[in-house]
């Protein structure tokens, strides 16, 4: 039997043993290594931290199956499978499980050479990578991100690979904060986003930035977020939260002439999706554009996995990656 990881209520969950479904022509399957917590978005489902009617309300029905973002290595192929074959490590959109049945498009192959601890990132990545296009910065562009938790230092990562310049990340953790030097050149600012401007100006030679981008998914941040962009930029809303009702317009949108723009990981297209940023990812990743080493700071056992959510929802601010070790 395998085993996985259920959500059976509020603040509930529960390791629980499961039969594979029977793979398809078009299908693998998968035997997990490891997989990474989305700490955002689990814990929103598991604490049930949303408003209803909201589509948090819609698409959260217990049992929930969390995770969507898998590592392992194919043991099985369909027929109809040509690209991908046994032994093959590949990512995949799983969730926390040692197994799973994956459509052979939705398998990502890992390039020689790239750790598990380092894969396993890409489905975070990806999620930042929706901000780049919607944010519409290049080089030498400049780019403030609020929040240095797991998705703000993806974007922080996608606006440095990017060249904009300065990149500067925001956030109250110190040791966050240190953690975002590890990816390349970003500038810091410990402090709230209503108390950052005039850290911010020192930084960017007297001005605001012409984007932010919002990762933190708080509803509260909203209104200082729009404070701290330059006149006629944009803020860009990469967190999802779960009170929309409490995100309050400024006078700065008119004024100032502010874009907002929503950005979420079903934002694709022809030019920009799973498939062409998964890759990019791994590229810069094998060339060092793209450095998340060191951001695993916890690695739990199946066996931990009300341990591993509990010290998630409590110590919060002590985590970054939070690994699920399927491998043993």
């Amino acid at each position: 039997m395998e085993k996985r990881i259920v959500f059976t209520g509020k603040n509930e969950l529960k390791l629980e043993e499961f039969s594979l479904a029977a793979q398809g022509d078009n299908q693998v399957t998968v035997r997990n290594i490891c997989s990474l917590i989305s700490t955002g978005t689990e814990l929103i489902v598991l604490n049930r931290m949303f408003d209803p009617g909201t589509h948090w309300d819609n698409w959260i029905k217990y049992p929930f199956y969390p995770g969507y973002a898998a590592m392992g290595e194919i043991v099985s192929a369909g027929k109809n499978v040509s690209c991908l074959k046994p032994g093959d490590q590949v990512v995949h959109r799983g969730g926390h499980a040692s197994a799973a049945i994956v459509d052979d498009s939705q398998c990502f192959p890992v390039p020689d050479g790239v750790k598990p601890e380092t894969a396993c990132w890409f489905a975070l990545a990806k999620i930042a990578a929706m901000s780049v296009p919607a944010a519409h910065y290049g080089i030498g562009g400049s780019v403030a991100v609020i929040g240095a938790g797991p998705v703000g230092q993806m974007a922080t990562r996608w606006a440095l690979a990017a060249g904009a310049e300065p990149v500067i990340l925001i956030d109250t953790v110190p040791m966050r904060l240190e953690m975002a030097g590890r990816g390349g050149a970003a500038r810091t600012v410990c402090a709230t986003a209503g108390n950052a401007a005039d850290e911010i100006r020192q930084i960017n030679g007297g001005d605001l930035p012409d984007v932010v981008i919002d990762s933190t998914g708080h509803a509260a941040v909203f209104s200082d977020a729009l404070k701290i962009v330059n006149s006629h930029g944009r803020l860009v809303l990469l967190g999802d939260t779960g009170s929309p009702g409490l995100q309050h317009l400024s006078p700065d949108v008119i004024m100032r002439g502010l874009t907002i723009t929503g950005v979420h990981d079903m934002h694709e297209n022809d030019n920009w999706n799973s498939k062409k940023i998964i890759s990019l990812f791994f590229k810069f990743c094998q060339s060092g554009r793209f450095n998340v080493d060191g951001l695993i700071t916890h690695r739990f056992t199946p066996d931990e996995c009300v341990q591993a959510y509990e010290t998630a929802s409590k110590h919060r601010s002590e985590t970054m990656g939070m690994l699920f070790d399927w491998s043993k």
